[in-house]
């Protein structure tokens, strides 16, 4: 038995997107597999109040265990080494969560008994899986592969999902991120965020002559990509939340405004001129406006522009610094820091301006506060001392928690499901690269625990977090 929505996959942009996304990126529907013949078993997870679903918080103390054998083990040729390349970034997306625990005899163990598809549970069991993930790859004409997987609940010998996928051969990393994705949502009953990409500033050179490129890679730190050419200085790259675009803040021509970057197309454009700097661009939640802060004399106010027709409109006018807006998900609210009370916090207003009210009481100056997707947090760096902290507290300023604090932490970004943060650390390091100093991604699960390195091939800061695949 199995469970399982049909959907289509479409492309994403060429030039400055995921590598090899022509003609069609992935194709075509994701078709379901029913269960095998000749296995029998209970009814599928969603027919019986979904028993295989693990609480979260459960996973956190014990990982799941499950079992990721090269998806047709024991086939050659191209097939064979794309079976074995699926299950590899498979496992490694769900080894990286923290809440998965990949099984690692999984490769001495025949991934399917007598019946052809109907996996010999008893083997499974004997080297601790619950969960079990088989298929395989084969051609499919014109430079594309099928790409079959199930996943099994090894206890109860049920199969949870099946479902096959056919796209270019170029792409098959991204179907081993939905099929990571599939797995993490139907045993831990929430969406996961492997098929989502990273946008973030590259730094290179000394401390005094920095470079800093817009670049652009999976959230497994694959398929990176550097966007700008580093004639400029570039800061703060935020995602559209459902097109190929980036806003960002840039120094281009020694003027520091916010412009939009268009990821098929390599295009950048101004978005809007004002007497003053513009900067801490963020997109609405529906994608229609930008918000940002603008200069103004000795502080800056916070301006919303419409996309389609360029109006802005001036949301404070409080002659303080305020900035680094952020709406909530529903779009009815946002939250920035401001020092309009004497030090830097946090404050919550409308979406129309007006009647901001402070919700930040700790010890420190607070900053970048950034709004859960599920809207249940808002996360945020704090300076408090020489120390910095990165953070989160409940919309209404209670229940505030650090995760991480270290000689320089900041600029946090929500995972799409809202379960990871990654932020950048910079530490002192004795390096021609740096110039003293070393700049790097970290993530961290959102209560405390799995804090780990992001790689880069450079040094790197501002991260932002994509949203999940259309």
């Amino acid at each position: 038995m199995m469970t399982g929505e049909t959907k289509m996959i479409g492309p994403r942009s060429v030039a400055f997107g995921r590598r090899g996304l022509i003609a069609g990126g992935l194709a075509g529907t994701a078709a379901l597999l029913g269960a095998p013949a000749g296995l029998r078993a209970q009814p599928a997870p969603a027919a019986s109040g979904q028993s295989a679903v693990i609480d979260v918080n459960r996973a956190r103390t014990e990982p799941i265990p499950i079992a990721i054998p090269d998806l047709g083990a024991g086939a050659g040729g191209e097939a064979g080494r794309l079976g074995h390349d699926i299950a590899q970034v498979v496992t490694d997306d769900l080894a990286r969560s923290g809440l998965f625990r990949p099984i690692g005899q999984a490769g001495s163990v025949q991934a399917s008994g007598p019946a052809g598809d109907v996996p010999n549970f008893s083997s499974w069991r004997a080297i601790g899986a619950q969960a079990l993930v088989t298929g395989k790859v084969e051609g499919a004409g014109g430079g594309s592969v099928r790409v079959e997987f199930r996943l099994w609940d090894v206890l109860p010998q049920q199969q949870i999902q099946g479902t096959a996928y056919t796209a270019t051969q170029s792409n098959w990393r991204r179907i081993a991120h939905i099929i990571a994705d599939v797995i993490y949502e139907r045993l831990l009953g929430e969406k996961g965020y492997f098929d989502t990409r990273i946008v973030y500033v590259a730094g290179t050179g000394p401390r005094d002559r920095r470079v800093k490129r817009l670049a652009i890679m999976d959230q497994d730190s694959a398929n990176n990509r550097i966007l700008t050419d580093g004639s400029y200085l570039v800061l703060t790259p935020r995602f559209h939340p459902t097109r190929d675009q980036i806003a960002f803040m840039s120094y281009a021509r020694n003027r520091p405004r916010v412009y939009l970057f268009d990821l098929g197309s390599g295009r950048q454009q101004v978005l809007g001129e004002f007497d003053g700097m513009t900067f801490a661009p963020r997109f609405s939640p529906d994608g229609s406006h930008v918000i940002m802060s603008v200069t103004r004399g000795g502080g800056s106010d916070i301006v919303v522009v419409d996309l389609a027709s360029h109006s802005e409109r001036r949301l404070t006018n409080s002659g303080a610094i305020d900035t680094s807006p952020c709406y909530s998900p529903d779009g009815s609210q946002i939250v920035f820091n401001s020092d309009r009370g004497g030090d830097q916090q946090l404050y919550i207003m409308g979406a129309g301006g007006g009647g901001a009210r402070r919700i930040s009481f700790g010890r420190g100056r607070y900053a970048t506060p950034v709004w859960s997707p599920r809207g249940d947090l808002i996360a945020f760096t704090r300076l408090s001392g020489s120390t910095f902290s990165i953070g989160v507290m409940n919309p209404d300023g209670s229940g505030e928690r650090i995760l991480s604090e270290s000689f320089s932490v900041e600029g946090p970004t929500f995972a799409p499901n809202g379960r990871v943060l990654m932020f950048w650390r910079e530490t002192p390091a004795r390096d021609s690269r740096g110039g003293g100093y070393s700049s790097r991604l970290v993530s961290i699960d959102i209560t405390g625990f799995n804090e780990r390195p992001v790689p880069t091939p450079t040094d790197a800061s501002d991260p932002a977090w994509s949203p999940l695949a259309g």
